[in-house]
This record gives C-alpha cells, structure tokens and sequence, in this order.
C-alpha cells in the first residue's frame, strides 16, 4: 500500500494554506470612495490646457500613495505608475545614457530586469549569484565591468537585500550608477535602512503574487529630485506639471497608475510592517525544522538583513544527499498539499529571446561596434550557481504561505520528511 500522495496514499496536508491577496472590509470602502467620487484619474485639468493636481484636500489617491510608500522606504520622492516593469524603464531611461552601453543584471530573476535594459538602446551584461542568498555576488562584479559598463542593477531577490555594502563600495570605485530592483523588497531592510534607499533609484512591483498588491501596479524612488522630476515627466508621455497640457519635453510614455489601484495600495502598506515580520518569523520556525534534514539546505538570511520579506521562501535541495531528482521530490511534496516549485527553467539568458538576439529590429542594440561578438549563451560559462540553482537544486515557496502559524511550517516540514522516507515509492515507479 503506497504511503505518499501521488501514489494514492493520503495526503499530509488536506486543508489550504493561507491565502493570497489578503483585503477586507478597508478596501472594499477604499474602492467604493473613489467609484463614488467619480474622480477616477489623479489630475484635473485647469481651464483644459494644463495639466495641475487639485487643491490641497482634493489630493488623488494617487499623489497621496506616492509620498506614502516613499517616506516609509526612506525615500524623499515616489512616481508611481501602471507596473514595476515601466518604472525600471522609466528609470533607466533618466539616466541618460549612450546607445550601446552596459548595465549589470543577475543571471537569476525576472526577464523585466533585462528588457527595461534593452528597452533603452542598453546592452544587459550577465552576472552569478551567490549560492547562500541568490542575490547578485558582489565577488563576480569586478570581472563583469568593462569601460563601457555604466550601473548595476541590482535585484534585491526573494525579498533579501543583496549586499549593499559591497555593491556600493563596488560602484563608487567605478563611478556607476546602482539601480535596485525591488519587485520582492516592500518593507525590507538591509543594517536597519529600507531596500530601495541605496541607489540611483529603486522600482516596486504590486503585480498580483507581490507582498502587496493591486492585481498591477509600480512605483519608482528615490532620493534625488532631478530624477523624480524627469520620471514623472516620463510618465506623462513627456509633459510636465503645471505646464501647457499640449507641450512635451521629452519621449515618454503613459505609464499611470489608477486612482482605484492606489486607493487598494494605501490600505495594503498599512499591513505591511505587520506582515514582513509575520513571514519573518514563519520562515526562521521552517528553517528550524528543515536544518536537520538530509538533503535540504535553506538559503541564508544575511545577519545584516534585519528585515526579510519572504517573497520566496527558496532551500536549496541537494539530489545526491536526498537520493532522488528534484522533479520527483517535488512533484511528490506537491501532491502532499504543499504549494512548491522549482522556480526558474533556466537562467535568464537562456532564454530563446537572448540566445537568438531577437531584440529591437533584430539584434540592436547588439550590433554597435562595441558588441559585434556578443554570444548570451557563453555566460553559462560565467554562471555556474545560477545554472545550477536552475537544473536541479533551487525549490521555492510561496509568500503568502508564511502568513500561517507555525502549524502550518511544521506540516511542511512534515511532508518533506514523509517524501524522503518514502523515497523508494518514488524509485519504484
């Protein structure tokens, strides 16, 4: 008689665990205020010609959000907008920077981290990750820059910071720009400063898996008031405020974010800290109960990461000491009611957008004379962790699961165990 799920044996886990998006009665009247306000887009138009926000009392939802979020981030300015994708863009594109130039980017996270590159005419330049966090490894950076490296963007993973310290002391020695992708970092905290102060600027996402959320949504800080100008210009497909509503000053987009999108958000940051903590302490109790496990190995919570948001809850699973493929381990797990995966494929450059350069108009910006020869398919070479973590070690868990109690993170720990004492079911079949 089979003992694991996916054979038929009963399940270890039979009820759901804790679910995602969390709201109640606040952001039903947070919507409902704005429906019945009928002002549904953050600015009025003064006489038809310029673009102005109401008086003071009226302020959009919107304008109040974005100083909201940046203020508890540590930031002086916020520009939020229509998702953490167009923010990074908007961002990139204030830059200023040449045709052909190169930005870092980790080998391990989202593909917005590389477009929001190639989107403005830059060249993403791959980098591993270090094998306890996989964040960016600062000690791969310095072989990565070349003179034509301009910043480094850095993705704050999982909603760990990645070594400010060092990434920083990194990027003044050469004179670069450092970017933080913080899709996975509301609240985080790196030596007691929030995620998202450090660089040139920092871009959120409110995509709907995010510890906060709208369904969509993005917001970009920062602490420097030529940036927030220029992005919020960018915003507007290149007008500016106070201005004639039918003058453009530089190429933008239409990147808004709703009033009804911002009216959710402002309810979701006031759980915020509540939650961060929450899943903080959820994830230690699973740590905890896994360290004695043969085989599972959580990633490691930098002692300088005061605050984590667990966006992913990532270990790394080792097939040799487990004895069985992490495909079958995870499947089984899956099957014994516990929401798990294996993440990411392949690292990013990997992808088929990548190993055949289909960019803008084909391989451009790759083409210029500085990048005849570029080949996305050598960095495998370059990073052995992320492919690795990719084919068969790294096992990832969803946020909002750490919302439960510490019943919830014995159950996981208990299926974990159930599979790999059953792991000869598995072998059999």
């Amino acid at each position: 008689m089979a003992n694991l799920a996916i054979n038929g044996g009963e399940p270890l886990r039979k009820t759901p665990f804790h679910g995602w998006p969390v709201f109640d009665a606040r952001e039903e009247e947070a919507l409902l205020g704005v429906l019945r306000s009928g002002k549904w887009w953050r600015f009025a138009f003064g006489q038809g010609v310029s673009l102005a926000e109401p008086e003071e009392g009226e302020r959009s939802q919107v304008a109040e959000f974005q100083e909201e979020f940046a203020r508890f981030h540590d930031c002086a300015y916020g520009i939020a907008a229509a998702n953490g994708t167009a923010t990074l863009e908007m961002g990139i594109r204030a830059l200023d920077l040449d045709v052909g130039d190169e930005v870092i980017v980790p080998a391990y996270t989202y593909i917005a981290s590389a477009t929001c590159v190639l989107q403005n005419n830059l060249v993403p330049i791959f980098v591993d990750i270090d094998p306890d966090t996989y964040n960016l490894d600062p000690e791969r950076l310095e072989e990565a820059i070349t003179e034509r490296t301009r910043a480094i963007l850095v993705v704050h993973f999982g909603g760990q910071p990645a070594d400010m310290d060092r990434i920083l002391a990194i990027a003044a020695a050469h004179d670069l720009h450092v970017i933080e992708d913080a899709a996975h970092a509301h609240g985080c905290e790196w030596n007691g400063r929030k995620a998202g102060s450090f660089g040139r600027f920092s871009s959120f996402s409110f995509q709907a898996s995010k510890n906060m959320t709208a369904g969509e949504g993005g917001i970009l800080c920062t602490n420097d008031a030529a940036m927030a100008e220029a992005c919020d210009a960018l915003l507007w497909a290149g007008r500016k405020v106070g201005r004639p509503w039918y003058e453009f000053h530089r190429l933008g987009w239409n990147y808004r974010m709703t009033e009804f999108q911002a009216a959710i958000l402002r309810v979701q940051l006031s759980r915020l800290d509540e939650q961060i903590r929450h899943r903080q302490r959820a994830a230690q109790f699973l740590s905890d109960r896994l360290g004695p496990i043969e085989g599972v190995a959580p990633l490691v919570q930098d002692c300088r990461t005061t605050l984590h948001g667990y966006h992913l809850y990532m270990f790394r699973y080792d097939e040799q000491a487990a004895g069985l493929p992490r495909n079958a381990f995870v499947e089984a797990l899956a099957a014994e009611g516990v929401p798990v995966s294996t993440g990411y494929s392949y690292p990013l450059y990997r992808n088929p957008m990548f190993v055949e350069k289909r960019f803008i108009n084909g391989s451009f910006p790759l083409g210029t004379p500085y990048h005849d020869d570029m080949d996305y398919a050598g960095f495998a070479e370059r990073c052995p962790v992320a492919e690795r973590a990719c084919a068969h070690e790294a096992v990832w868990i969803p946020q909002e699961v750490f919302l439960g109690d510490d019943s919830d993170m014995d159950d996981i720990a208990g299926a974990i165990e159930k599979v790999l004492a059953n792991r000869s079911e598995l072998d059999a079949g």
